[in-house]
């Protein structure tokens, strides 16, 4: 084949992958969440057979309601309360992943999620730094490469963000790379919580922004603007600010300022069309806004609540948009290139891993 062939979905799988927005509460195994449900006498799973509750997770989120989705976090939320389940999560997150083809990834949570029994957010975030540890080592056994690093989220709806924000900063050289604010965007606006982005700013960290998902362009402008983020959550609604009336699309001042300052989108395809952010594959917006060069990412979200991974996100888009092995090399090198890790670091993974393995996908 070539790098303008269509690759298979074998080829797929095996492309180095590169994934910037994963939740780890919303990335469990289900068989992991009725072992843990048991141990702590947890009883309020609607099922105890592992394929039943991955189908009726994947059921609940394809309501089209951010909110109804948000709500099957309960389930993860409940037996995530311990050091050890943290741990276990965490590894076999970093398992899973590296087994997909991701070399590298930032697996985001809201460590305020997992203190209802008494844990620090300091104890949730060691639990799962050695959790990503064990998960990376066990990979390596299994002769797999991952790079597993950690954003911390803080939740709109509470009132933790400037918390967060200074364990980010305290973390940052004990694999936390940057911040994330998340929940819902309506009636939450992102300006809310100035005081933290503003010491992140100072501080020189990291963060990206849920916008431009259940709330429009506006979210989007917000978060750049006046939150002045690194990235954006999502951003798939973009797309609102681009006019395609015409024989070729015009983009607003938004969309151009978004594309021209090479603004990531973390975009998760399967996701947006859960929340209805997004109507199909087909018609998702990462095909357009890949042919007119933003800077797009594809990733996962939550791949329990949509039944997925990268090789089938990756494998979606070249079925709809008609992606080429170049096209998805070039999304695995807009995700590291986005990354919150070090210049030198990112390119050393595009140039002895990215490129190496997808020049030998195409020379076969």
């Amino acid at each position: 084949m070539s790098f303008e062939s269509k690759p298979t979905l074998d080829q797929i799988k095996r492309a180095p992958k590169a994934v910037l927005h994963d939740h780890l509460d919303g990335g469990l195994r289900p068989a992991t969440i009725i072992e843990l449900a048991k141990e702590i006498g947890y009883t309020k799973l609607p099922t105890t057979d592992p394929a039943a509750l991955a189908t009726w997770f994947e059921e609940s989120c394809n309501s089209g309601s951010l909110v109804r989705y948000l709500e099957t976090f309960d389930h993860t939320i409940a037996v995530m309360q311990t050091r050890e389940a943290i741990i276990r999560v965490a590894r076999e997150a970093a398992l899973d992943l590296a087994r997909d083809g991701v070399v590298y990834a930032e697996v985001r949570g809201a460590p305020e999620l997992f203190t209802q029994q008494g844990l620090t957010l300091n104890q949730v975030i060691e639990a799962t730094t050695e959790g990503f540890d064990q998960g990376v080592a066990e990979a390596a056994r299994e002769g797999l490469t991952i790079r597993v690093e950690q954003i911390l989220c803080a939740l709109r709806q509470n009132d933790f963000a400037d918390e967060v924000a200074h364990k980010v900063v305290e973390y940052r050289d004990r694999h936390v790379v940057g911040f994330d604010i998340a929940g819902p965007e309506d009636g939450f606006p992102a300006k809310d919580y100035l005081s933290a982005f503003d010491y992140l700013r100072e501080q020189n960290a990291h963060f990206t922004i849920h916008a431009g998902e259940a709330f429009g362009p506006a979210s989007i402008w917000q978060a750049i603007q006046i939150c002045g983020t690194d990235r954006i959550g999502h951003g798939v609604r973009i797309v609102e600010d681009i006019d395609f009336t015409g024989p070729t699309p015009k983009l607003g001042a938004l969309a151009a300022y978004v594309r021209d300052r090479r603004i990531p989108l973390e975009l998760c395809p399967t996701s947006n069309i859960q929340t209805g952010a997004a109507k199909d594959y087909a018609t998702h917006p990462i095909g357009v806004l890949e042919k007119l060069r933003f800077r797009i990412t594809i990733n996962t979200d939550n791949r329990l609540m949509s039944g997925t991974s990268m090789t089938e996100e990756m494998a979606h888009i070249v079925d709809a948009a008609g992606w080429t092995l170049t096209d998805l090399q070039r999304v695995t090198i807009n995700a590291l290139k986005s990354a919150f890790i070090p210049f030198d670091e990112r390119l050393k993974i595009i140039e002895e891993i990215v490129k190496p393995r997808y020049a030998a996908i195409a020379a076969e």
